[in-house]
């Protein structure tokens, strides 16, 4: 029998990431499985699925919406809600760190979030991050080596923490 990995893993969010999830899961139950559905209803229209390149699209398209919607549904089960403490002073999950780089001292500001919601794009990076492991617990003023990609090290200084 195959077990889960993850079964009872935690997924640390905030409040805004959790009613993301839900939004999202929303969407793939109501509005791509419909689709998907449909997409699938009409390429058997074709005729012969053993040479129907729309057909298998369709099924493809459809497993990977179920897998999106199985993925959400068990974040959003073992989701841990991240309380915003009020203390502003330690570096965190949920709170948005800015720092400069040393010696350059480029700036720059990041919110540390759950994987679940983690979006670089949106400054937005995860708590299992390297950066992120480097910046929480430290203190405003803290100078932090952070560890890069290529084996080096970035060393920072914290100068704002919300």
């Amino acid at each position: 029998m195959e077990q889960n990995v993850s079964l009872n893993k935690e997924y640390p969010m905030t409040q805004e990431g959790f009613e993301k999830l839900e939004k999202d899961l929303e969407h793939l139950k109501t509005v791509k499985r419909p689709e998907v559905v449909e997409k699938i209803k009409v390429a058997r229209s074709f005729g012969d699925l053993s040479e129907n390149s729309e057909y298998d699209a369709a099924k493809d398209e459809q497993g990977f919406v179920e897998q999106e919607i199985s993925k959400i549904e068990e974040m959003i089960r073992f989701a841990k809600i991240i309380e915003d403490s009020k203390d502003n002073t330690t570096v965190q999950i949920g709170k948005t760190v800015t720092f400069v780089e040393l010696p350059k001292g480029d700036e720059e500001v990041y919110k540390i979030v759950g994987s679940a919601e983690a979006d670089p794009f949106e400054g937005k990076i995860s708590n299992e991050s390297p950066i992120a492991q480097a910046l929480i617990g430290a203190k405003i003023n803290d100078e932090v080596k952070v560890p890069l990609p290529n084996g080096n090290e970035m060393k920072v200084k914290i100068t704002k923490i919300d």
